[in-house]
């Protein structure tokens, strides 16, 4: 039997071979390079370099015309004057120039007219309440300026109830009595007489407390204090 494969034949063969492995790794090679931009394009990266190319050729400027100004930004600031400021500057207007009548002389004058004012503890303390805003004056007696027994001195006066100016001095010439039974228009002094001032009703005092402040009410900062009542 006789091999029927030719020389020929057989030197064609392995040219075969590699001309199906070169179409091969060429096949191979296209389908990855269509492939690839699937994968390894970053778009943002893409739209950077797309933006840095066209500032770079001019196509892409920004600015700002004249007419736009910079705004100068601030805070608004509101003053708003209260209700007891305008309430002191009304009285302290109103009593500055002081020219009426002292103690003394409404002493004098209700000698000659007791029946007037009538006498009552709600009247004396509505009178009392007239003086808000008078600021204090050591020995002051009169609207112009108070100091605290001044201040009661000049108010009970006025209703015909002569009292000393000083607080000491007025203590016990009233009628002791207790917190419970003490009503507005009573007088309330302190333990070691340095203050004394009317009581206000419900644990207040209106009195003139101390030099740069007004007359005013206030809750009672102590209970070292006790309780008189003058003209009944």
């Amino acid at each position: 039997m006789h091999d029927r494969t030719t020389p020929a034949a057989s030197k064609r063969a392995p040219s075969k071979v590699l001309l199906s492995a070169l179409v091969m790794t060429f096949a191979a090679a296209l389908v990855a390079t269509i492939a690839l931009p699937s994968y390894a394009v970053n778009p943002v990266q893409r739209e950077t370099a797309a933006g840095r190319h066209l500032t770079r050729t001019g196509q892409q400027t920004f600015s700002a015309g004249d007419q736009v100004v910079s705004a100068k930004l601030g805070r608004d600031t509101f003053q708003a004057t209260s209700s007891a400021t305008l309430l002191r500057r009304a009285y302290a207007a109103e009593f500055a120039s002081y020219t009426g009548p002292s103690a003394a002389d409404y002493l004098k004058a209700y000698v000659s007219n007791p029946a007037h004012p009538p006498f009552s503890l709600n009247a004396v303390f509505n009178t009392a309440l007239t003086y808000r805003g008078v600021p204090y004056v050591f020995g002051g007696a009169d609207p112009s300026g108070f100091d605290c027994s001044g201040f009661i001195m000049f108010v009970y006066a006025q209703y015909g109830v002569n009292l000393p100016h000083s607080v000491r001095m007025q203590d016990g010439i009233g009628t002791p009595i207790s917190e419970a039974d003490a009503q507005p228009g009573d007088v309330v002094i302190f333990n070691d007489d340095s203050h004394d001032g009317f009581y206000a009703g419900n644990g207040m005092i209106l009195h003139a407390p101390y030099p740069g402040a007004r007359v005013r009410v206030q809750k009672l900062w102590t209970t070292a204090v006790h309780f008189e009542r003058f003209g009944i």
